[in-house]
């Protein structure tokens, strides 16, 4: 079982599926073919009563957590829906435990995402997340594509 984990992890193109349940599916790739050691589960895997979702992400990052801006793009049903940019980590008094990782060590982190604020139609949703480590969006340290089919 280890070793189909371990080659699912760190396989890059294999679309892996966070969850599926009777209102919800969720599923990413990596938008690049280079191998990542990542994983991120999220509960519960449901759209109602807009709940709170647990997230809990291991990541190995390629390089030094010093700077990071993430960029959120949005589609639903085909169509832009959102562009939201946020600077995590800008390397003075950062608040988020995952700034000042470094190249090569594991990233553990449990958080949660407030569905409350958000009420999701039904329909398909393309969200593309990307990492930054510079402020002119030119140095990439990730880039996943979430598919989200609300039933």
């Amino acid at each position: 079982m280890f070793g189909l984990l371990f080659f699912i992890l760190f396989t890059p193109g294999v679309s892996e599926f966070i969850c599926t349940s009777s209102d919800l599916e969720m599923s990413y790739t990596f938008c690049d073919s280079t191998a990542h050691s990542f994983m991120f589960n999220l509960t519960p895997c449901s759209t109602r009563n807009k709940p709170v979702w647990k997230a809990s992400l291991t990541w190995i990052p390629r390089s030094d957590i010093h700077f990071l801006k993430i960029v959120f793009n949005v589609w639903y049903d085909g169509a832009k829906a959102l562009v939201w940019k946020e600077l995590l980590c800008s390397g003075a008094d950062d608040e988020y435990s995952l700034c000042g990782t470094l190249k090569g060590e594991t990233l553990d982190s449990a958080f949660d995402i407030k569905g409350s604020r958000f009420e999701f139609p039904k329909g398909n949703y393309s969200i593309v997340v990307q990492g930054f480590s510079d402020d002119s969006e030119n140095n990439m340290l990730i880039c996943l594509n979430f598919t989200m089919i609300v039933k």
